[in-house]
């Protein structure tokens, strides 16, 4: 049983809930696959670069690791996968985009290095040409030993599922790789009244979905596994969509979008919520959703109050919270499930 896995980790509870309530960076505790970091590095290129400013500037560009650390302990999280969020706004030519990268993923991995049981890496993959791409997946898998990798939903016009992102998509075939989607601004929506991340950040995430469930990827790429960030945009609620879509010759049939929907995992760096838990649960199922807290990109506050809102989410019992939190993660990342003592068979065979 559950309580009798966590006590063979060193934790003490009750009824298994206890090692995932209100705080504490024990073992036993939440993985966090959405957790953004920028490290110094990172800022004094994008400072060089007039990306930021060389004081201040938004929330996500103030970071340091024992806020960081800080956060996780009081929010429960044992473990942080580290993801750097760089949209193509952030570069002007493909090379600045593989070095920004590169810097990004390399400070990264070197606080992984140094505290391996608390952060692990997913390592951008910038996507200014099919070969930078596939240079900096081999580098990352290769060199830095990256968990997994994440990929903007679109990098200026081109979104995940066009046909010229082919080579990138054969090597993370070959790599079963985990890549996390993450979403910016629409392109070129111009100026609305409405913040970005309020209604476009999801809809970027549905689009670069739905392109690859409609395009075929998820079969031509069957050896990668999804993870779309905030609860998948849209797609679980208007997934079907897609099907009244073929009376207009763009969709899938109803079978083909049942399985597609069974390929995504999901976090839930929101709108995991009362409202979206339902759908959320009958469409892709608890196996398929894992912790997010979308760290720093959102501050300290707020993920221990949407951590607070999952303990509280009357949709989710102890078995679904407990899968959410930690076990799915694991499951989906055995190097991670191996790096902190926790036996994978163990977590499989588990309800």
């Amino acid at each position: 049983m559950v309580s009798e896995f966590l006590s063979d980790r060193g934790v003490t509870t009750e009824d298994g809930d206890a090692a995932l309530g209100q705080g504490g960076g024990a073992a036993g505790g939440r993985i966090d696959v959405h957790h953004h970091a920028m490290p110094p590095q990172v800022r004094a290129w994008l400072v060089e670069h007039g990306q930021l400013p060389p004081v201040g500037g938004p929330p996500f560009a103030n970071w340091s690791l024992d806020a960081a650390l800080d956060t996780m302990d009081r929010a429960g999280i044992e473990l942080a996968l580290l993801s750097a969020a760089i949209p193509a706004e952030f570069t002007s030519t493909p090379e600045l985009a593989a070095e920004l990268a590169r810097i990004a993923n390399d400070a990264l991995a070197d606080l992984v290095r140094a505290q391996p049981n608390r952060f692990g890496l997913v390592a951008s993959i910038p996507r200014a040409t099919p070969e930078i791409a596939v240079a900096e997946i081999r580098r990352a898998y290769d060199v830095l030993h990256a968990d997994g990798v994440l990929l903007m939903a679109h990098d200026g016009l081109t979104y995940l599922g066009d046909p010229v992102l082919a080579p990138m998509m054969a090597e993370l075939n070959a790599r079963d790789a985990v890549v996390l989607v993450h979403p910016y601004n629409l392109p070129a929506t111009g100026s609305v009244a409405i913040p970005p991340f309020v209604a476009d950040f999801l809809a970027d995430t549905t689009r670069a979905a739905v392109q690859l469930v409609v395009r075929g990827d998820l079969d031509r790429y069957p050896r990668i596994q999804w993870i779309l960030a905030h609860g998948g945009g849209y797609l679980p609620f208007q997934a079907a969509r897609l099907n009244l879509g073929q009376a207009f010759g763009y969709g899938v049939d109803p079978g083909v979008l049942r399985a597609a929907l069974h390929r995504f995992h999901v976090d839930t760096a929101a709108p995991m919520s009362p409202y979206s838990t339902p759908s959320l649960l009958a469409a892709i199922g608890a196996e398929h959703i894992l912790y997010g807290s979308d760290y720093n990109a959102v501050p300290a506050d707020t993920v221990l109050a949407a951590r607070s809102a999952l303990l509280a989410d009357p949709a989710l019992n102890a078995v679904s919270r407990r899968r959410i939190e930690r076990r799915n993660a694991l499951v989906l990342f055995p190097d991670l499930a191996r790096r902190l003592g926790d036996p994978v068979r163990h977590l499989r065979a588990q309800p």
